[in-house]
């Protein structure tokens, strides 16, 4: 496998992409899960497919926008959606949640719209759904690479807030955090995620990888950090026993990839479980 990845230059894409997203996905999927809000990845998984399939048609429609890489639009569309997100969260104050399924529904129907216009599915779009070991270019590498760097950037300077927020957004807002830029922010960075994981993972995927190494992680993990650092390895592990899996079996990597996810969540789980049995009969005798 190294031989390979040492003679294919789309395998190097793959990989070092793989690898920048198995740990920037979970790391955001920490603020993610404490603020209760999974599915908000779903949601912008699904716009982010809208941008795609939009792009797609374009490209068939307009030979000027053939060359065009369907992952910018695809950007440019999950941003448009966690801003709207977040601007839904502020119109129904009571009932923030909303925001949501709107957004989802939303890219459903523009996305079944685009795919209908482009004469349904092609081989390109599915490698946007499922994930693609073979797809990724290294223009998307670079894409990953510069959304990592936001990514750095970001936590570096709001970690602190954001750790406030995550655990008690009364107290932020009463100490004088601009806790609505902060989230607004916080989503911009999540939406530029989940469009740079979509040739690794695939659109409907990627939201497995920023929640299941979290909730595996969140099992036994004794504190914020060690939950981060553990979300980490369990995404990074996925993503590489997931991307072997994938190029040796000749299936999508995102299918691979969680699958292998869930697959360490429930070892962990049943790990956990014996120990704790054998600790209260240890206790007992």
């Amino acid at each position: 496998m190294i031989e390979a990845i040492l003679n294919y230059e789309f395998l190097q894409n793959a990989f070092l992409s793989g690898l920048i997203i198995g740990a920037i996905a979970p790391l955001l999927g920490v603020f993610i899960v404490v603020r209760r809000m999974s599915l908000i990845a779903d949601a912008l998984s699904h716009v982010t497919l809208a941008g795609i399939a939009g792009s797609l048609y374009l490209s068939q429609t307009f030979a000027s926008l053939a060359l065009l890489n369907p992952i910018y639009l695809g950007i440019v569309a999950s941003v448009g959606g966690s801003v709207l997100i977040e601007r839904l969260r502020r119109l129904y104050k009571h009932y923030e949640e909303l925001a949501i399924p709107i957004i989802m529904s939303a890219g459903i129907g523009l996305s079944a719209i685009f795919i209908s216009l482009a004469s349904g599915f092609s081989t390109d779009l599915m490698s946007y759904l499922f994930g693609s070991v073979s797809a990724v270019s290294r223009q998307d590498l670079v894409v990953v690479i510069l959304i990592a760097l936001v990514v750095i950037i970001f936590l570096s300077l709001f970690f602190k807030e954001m750790f406030v927020l995550s655990f008690d957004e009364e107290y932020a807002k009463a100490t004088g955090l601009p806790s609505r830029s902060i989230h607004l922010l916080f989503m911009i960075v999540v939406a530029l995620v989940i469009a740079a994981s979509m040739r690794i993972v695939g659109i409907l995927l990627v939201s497995s990888l920023i929640t299941l190494p979290v909730a595996t992680a969140m099992r036994f993990a004794k504190g914020f950090k060690e939950t981060i650092l553990f979300s980490i390895i369990f995404g990074e592990t996925a993503v590489i026993i997931g991307l072997v899996g994938a190029f040796y079996l000749n299936l999508a990597p995102g299918g691979t990839i969680v699958v292998t996810s869930i697959i360490i969540l429930f070892a962990v789980i049943s790990i956990k479980k014996l120990v704790l049995n054998f600790s209260r009969k240890g206790i007992e005798q």
